[in-house]
C-alpha cells in the first residue's frame, strides 16, 4: 500500500460514517414511507435502496460542489466514491431487516420496526468499514472525494 493511498481504520470509519449518513436517511425514509403507505415488502425495500443512493450521492455531491466542480463532474465523483460503499451497506442492512421475523410488517409504532432498522444499519456499518478501507488503500471509493476537499 503506497503512502499516497494509506488507509487507516480511522479514515475508513470516517468514510463509512459519511456513507451511513446518506444511506440511513434514504433507508429510514424509504422504510417509513413504504410502511406508512402499506407497500409490499419488496416495493418498500426497492424504495429504501433508491432513496439511500439518492441521499448518499447527494451528500457527496454537496461537498464536492462546494469545491467548485460542476454538477456533472460532481456526480461522476459521487458515483466513483460511493457506489460500492452504498451497495454493500444496502445489501447488508436490507438483508438484516428482511431476515428479522415480523420486522417489515411491524408498523411504525412498533419497537421491533425501529430496533430492526437500527440493528441493520449498525451491522451494515461494521461490514462496510473494511470494504472502504480496502478501497481507499487502492485510491478508490472515498479517496476520489479527498482530491476535492479544501
Amino acid at each position: 500500500m503506497s503512502d499516497q493511498h494509506a488507509a487507516s481504520w480511522a479514515t475508513a470509519i470516517q468514510a463509512t460514517l459519511h456513507c451511513l449518513t446518506g444511506c440511513a436517511i434514504g433507508e429510514v425514509l424509504g422504510m417509513v414511507l413504504g410502511t406508512a403507505f402499506g407497500l409490499h415488502n419488496a416495493a418498500t425495500v426497492v424504495l429504501s435502496i433508491v432513496l439511500a443512493f439518492v441521499f448518499g450521492y447527494g451528500l457527496t455531491m454537496r461537498g464536492v460542489l462546494k469545491s467548485g466542480l460542476g454538477a456533472a463532474a460532481a456526480f461522476k465523483v459521487a458515483l466513483a466514491a460511493d457506489t460500492v460503499s452504498i451497495a454493500v451497506m444496502e445489501l447488508i442492512d436490507n438483508t438484516v431487516v428482511v431476515a428479522i421475523p415480523g420486522a417489515m410488517s411491524a408498523g411504525l409504532a412498533s419497537f421491533l420496526f425501529w430496533l430492526s432498522l437500527a440493528l441493520s444499519l449498525a451491522i451494515a456499518f461494521v461490514v462496510t468499514v473494511p470494504v472502504n478501507r480496502w478501497m481507499i488503500g487502492r485510491g478508490l471509493g472515498h479517496a476520489k472525494v479527498h482530491a476535492h476537499h479544501h
